[in-house]
């Protein structure tokens, strides 16, 4: 839950030792697996992201995507491109004590492993995580993906201190080329997440529950199957606005991911972001600068200007 350092050294030699034995990153899911990992089950699950004396000031970063069809590609990326990912967020200062959980969505209609949750960590246990997701490839065929269910257990089952300490809302990445369906089904949260809910959940009531704890951006991806789709793309802007972004090269998803977080902490501005991508050889400066132009300089939400909610019957004012 966010403790222990991350180790560029420990990933390189992690990642020459399976070069040399010929294994791989994702030997659980490349040996066969067809059944969500024990350390990635949702039901029942809670994921912590906490402040402690190594990490006092943990910033959460959730990185979820689509595993269905031509987005299975995306771990693959994500896993080459972690030590950059955390070089920018590290040692760039974009985020104090960064803390970083992926997970995994497919379709609760048809696929064996719909909803696949990591733990937020903040050292090499996250490429752990990463490893041992279920790379699917299935999906329905009908570009509509179960997202409403991977953002309902993100609304409903984390906890972080970011938010119950400090009113500041986490990062969470979504990363997919498909629509959500329109409502969480009661029966698909009670299989795939353990919850009893008496009736469905609208999407844009899930949208709304899970915005006001985290920062919500969604990633389109060039090369995936409904890329340049505008139906998708109107989808999730009508949902999200402006931070839904179309990436013009897969490669790219980690320092736009690393950027977007140096943003909302007001560590950086764009240009100087751009720069830090060139002086590190990043072949990425022209996706990320088209991508993030979009986005707004605004800080998250303070424990000042949280919503209130006032009781009519006395005239105060409660948080």
């Amino acid at each position: 839950m966010g403790s222990g350092i991350w180790s560029t050294d420990v990933y390189d030699a992690a990642d020459r030792y399976r070069r040399s034995t010929g294994g791989s990153a994702f030997s659980y899911s490349d040996s066969g697996a067809r059944t969500v990992h024990p350390a990635l089950d949702p039901r029942d699950a809670t994921r912590e992201s906490r402040d402690s004396a190594e990490h006092p000031r943990s910033t959460p970063v959730a990185v979820l995507f689509d595993v269905t069809g031509s987005m299975r590609t995306v771990p693959r990326v994500l896993q080459t491109k972690l030590p950059q990912l955390l070089g920018l967020l590290q040692r760039q200062g974009y985020a104090s004590d960064p803390q970083i959980m992926f997970g995994a969505i497919g379709d609760a209609t048809c696929d064996r492993v719909p909803l696949q949750v990591g733990q937020f960590e903040s050292d090499n246990r996250m490429d752990d995580d990463l490893g041992r997701i279920v790379l699917e490839g299935g999906g329905g065929g009908q570009m509509t993906e179960s997202y409403e269910l991977a953002m309902y257990f993100m609304a409903r089952h984390t906890v972080t201190d970011s938010w119950e300490k400090r009113g500041r809302r986490g990062y969470l990445f979504v990363i997919g080329d498909e629509l959500a369906y329109p409502r969480a089904k009661s029966r698909e949260v009670s299989r795939v997440i353990g919850d009893d809910l008496a009736e469905d959940l609208p999407l844009r009531q899930i949208v709304d529950e899970v915005t006001r704890r985290w920062d919500t951006y969604y990633l389109l991806p060039a090369g995936s199957h409904y890329a340049g789709n505008a139906t998708v793309l109107d989808f999730w802007r009508g949902l999200l606005g402006q931070n839904a972004v179309v990436l013009d090269d897969l490669d790219a998803v980690c320092e736009t991911i690393a950027l977007t977080v140096g943003l909302g902490e007001q560590a950086i501005d764009l240009d100087e972001g751009l720069r830090h991508l060139d002086r590190a050889g990043s072949s990425a400066t022209g996706t990320v600068s088209k991508a993030l132009a979009r986005l707004g300089r605004g800080r998250r939400a303070e424990v000042s200007t949280l919503p209130t909610l006032t009781d009519t019957t006395d005239g105060v004012t409660r948080l």
